[in-house]
């Protein structure tokens, strides 16, 4: 894979969106920007945790069964979730049937609902500085940071599931906590990346 490739478009894109027209749009419209929104990042917190394992561009496919199959992720509703839903779920083709998933997500969702400020709030509270330049190449971007195992651990404790170090760094990433983008890449992202960029509901759309 190279680092960095130059697109039909003639614009450049880190290496690993080129390929699929599904990973050129999620790169270009999605990953790195900054997210915020109980349910938006629920949503992500899920979709990381079912990747695990599997190829993300699976999950890419996949999405739009996930937000059908947990009534779009808000977190009210997938906390009220009991044994016939876990059935339920089992039993959708559409979705990754994996029953400690499953059952991981009912319970981040039940953990969601007990935090005093919200998921928005615990996950941006790691988000680390801005870096002052962007990765040069792919050999610069870690797999896990001390922000991602302490965001990790502090999940954990409170009883969230399927959430180790590496897959926070990859929240990190996909929602923007972090800049990824190497250097050179198209994207222009918003900044400050570490501070309230814009205020959200729980679905993570503007107010």
């Amino acid at each position: 894979m190279t680092d960095l490739v130059i697109g039909a478009d003639g614009r450049p894109r880190c290496g690993w969106s080129a390929g699929t027209v599904d990973y050129m749009a999620y790169h270009d419209d999605e990953w790195g920007r900054p997210r915020r929104g109980d349910d938006a990042l629920f949503e992500r917190v899920t979709l990381e945790a079912f990747q695990s394992g599997l190829s993300w561009l699976t999950i890419l496919r996949k999405r739009a069964a996930f937000r059908l199959a947990f009534d779009g992720f808000r977190i009210e509703k997938v906390a009220g979730y009991g044994p016939a839903d876990v059935e339920r779920l089992l039993g959708d083709a559409g979705i990754v049937r994996n029953r400690a998933k499953i059952e991981a997500a009912i319970a981040n969702a039940r953990a969601a609902l007990d935090l005093p400020d919200g998921l928005s709030a615990l996950l941006w509270s790691f988000a680390p500085p801005p870096r002052p330049a962007r990765p040069r190449s792919f050999a610069e971007v870690p797999a896990l940071t001390a922000e991602s195992t302490a965001l990790a651990k502090a999940l954990k404790k409170r009883g969230f599931r399927f959430v180790g170090p590496t897959t926070a760094y990859a929240l990190m990433q996909a929602t923007g906590m972090v800049d990824d983008h190497l250097d050179g890449c198209h994207v222009e992202l918003p900044a400050p990346r570490g501070g309230m960029v814009t205020m959200t509901g729980r679905d993570g759309a503007a107010v």
